[in-house]
């Protein structure tokens, strides 16, 4: 499968677009007013201990105070940020103090009204290894399957550790598989060094001080997810292109020959219809080449997924008309998780299938297609009433979050009330002011579609109103309006 990575870049905006197979599969959005908080480590101080949830607030400098629960606290934690002899389990309370300082990383960026996720478990990634500075294990990514070559990688790495005394453990990356020994001696040189860097800024910098921040997007999606995939990284800024190749230099020399700067006319985003791809993904109507299509609702709580067969009629019978929409709705359901960055429970609705060895087929048609997924999911079997229940792991904001914002209309709730329930709306509280105060005249204020339901089809109640109240009633178009607003002013 040959991959691509399209950079666009404008002062204040970073976009990486991921396609495969010339199709838009993955976009990573980052905004200088709004950078992504993952990775940073700050020097926080606790503000707040709450045995109740076996968590605390940790107060690190930003507008709202991040959440710390007892699972992503290392085996222990006393001042200067070391494991002590404490065991797990613990309680919160036993682990930290109101006016605590800490040193913690973020897991999870803010997302909605909840604040950063942290943990006390620090990690320093790099090309081929990650640094687990308060650990002594030696770990090896589950994606390198070769027993053979994850026996020569672990080895390595721990003769490299024993040999020079180095300090904390290691997990060794996807990425490092067929790494000479000679690269990873240089990762694990550098990373010692950055700890080292972050340990001495510790000492002096007063708590909500971020003491390392994660490299920007452009160099962080090279250290992540370039591999021998990919045949080609194309960055459309200048600056940038420069500030890429000194990084690959450095840490992933392969790469070089396959960054190029692209001048071409047409916007980079153009390339593969990225931009209308976007675009689509921000519609809850996702259309199946054979007519069918599906229908991706996000909430607070979940995603929901419904498959439809749509103008799709099939060619022998429904039993395999269902499984053929299904199957291809699973590869598109994928595709979508990916692309919108769908993350937390996920409920997929498919089509009613009889065959059990078609809902197997359909099952294992999606577990497959989300092996290339990079970020962690769960998938479970069919449930009894033929839902799909999954877990995403939910590190960054969605598409939809990151691009779009609530309806001021319906304030997200994807609907307003029409027009005649306004009127009548407007009608109960006319009653409600009549009795209440001594008014000559009312005059309503709201919206064209409003003002013209009432004085036509509903000009009929309308004189009856003003007949029994006694009261006479005018109107004012406020084009700035929205249906559901109006205002009634007495005069």
């Amino acid at each position: 499968m040959s991959q691509e990575i399209l950079i666009n870049v404008t002062p204040r905006e970073t976009r990486v677009a991921v396609v495969e197979n010339g199709v838009l599969q993955e976009v990573f959005i980052e905004r200088t007013s709004n950078r992504g908080l993952v990775g940073n480590i700050y020097k926080g101080r606790v503000s707040r201990v709450l045995p109740g949830m076996e968590a605390a607030f940790i107060d690190i400098g930003l507008e709202r105070a991040a959440f710390l629960h007892v699972s992503d606290i290392s085996k222990a934690y006393d001042d200067e940020a070391r494991v002590s002899e404490l065991t797990r389990p613990a309680a919160i309370a036993e682990l930290l103090r109101e006016g605590q300082e800490i040193l913690v990383q973020v897991i999870k960026d803010p997302l909605g009204s909840k604040g950063a996720r942290l943990t006390t478990n620090i990690t320093v990634p790099s090309r081929y290894l990650v640094l687990l500075p308060h650990s002594d294990t030696v770990g090896v990514s589950v994606k390198i399957d070769e027993e053979a070559e994850r026996q020569r990688l672990k080895t390595i790495v721990s003769e490299t550790l024993q040999a020079q005394s180095d300090v904390g453990g290691y997990i060794i990356r996807t990425a490092a598989e067929g790494a000479t020994a000679d690269a990873l001696r240089r990762d694990m040189v550098f990373l010692q060094k950055l700890w080292s860097s972050v340990r001495g800024r510790t000492e002096s910098a007063g708590f909500g001080r971020m003491l390392h921040e994660d490299l920007p997007l452009a160099q962080r999606i090279l250290r992540d997810m370039v591999g021998v995939e990919v045949e080609k990284v194309r960055l459309d800024s200048r600056e940038t292109y420069d500030r890429v190749l000194r990084f690959a230099a450095t840490f992933v020399s392969e790469m070089l020959p396959r960054i190029e700067h692209y001048t071409g006319e047409r916007p980079i985003f153009d390339l593969y219809s990225v931009e209308d791809e976007i675009q689509k993904a921000l519609s809850t109507k996702v259309q199946l080449k054979s007519g069918g299509y599906l229908i991706v609702d996000q909430t607070e709580a979940m995603t929901t997924i419904d498959v439809n067969t749509g103008a799709y009629v099939g060619h022998r019978n429904l039993e395999e008309t269902i499984f053929k929409t299904n199957l291809e709705a699973a590869q598109a359901i994928a595709r979508q998780l990916r692309l919108r960055n769908l993350g937390g429970i996920i409920i997929i609705d498919f089509i009613d299938m009889s065959s059990e060895e078609h809902k197997e087929q359909v099952l294992r048609a999606l577990d497959k297609h989300l092996e290339r997924d990079h970020a962690k999911n769960h998938l479970s079997e069919v449930s009894s009433l033929g839902l799909v229940q999954m877990t995403r792991k939910r590190t960054r904001e969605s598409l939809e979050h990151v691009l779009c914002e609530p309806c001021p209309a319906c304030h997200g709730r994807g609907f307003v009330k029409t027009a005649e329930t306004i009127c009548f709306e407007i009608f109960r509280e006319i009653m409600r002011e009549a009795r209440q105060y001594d008014a000559r005249q009312f005059l309503v204020l709201g919206s064209q579609e409003v003002v013209d339901l009432l004085v036509d089809e509903e000009s009929t109640s309308l004189a009856e109103l003003e007949d029994f109240i006694g009261i006479p009633i005018k109107f004012q178009v406020e084009a700035l309006y929205t249906q559901e607003q109006y205002d009634i002013v007495l005069m």
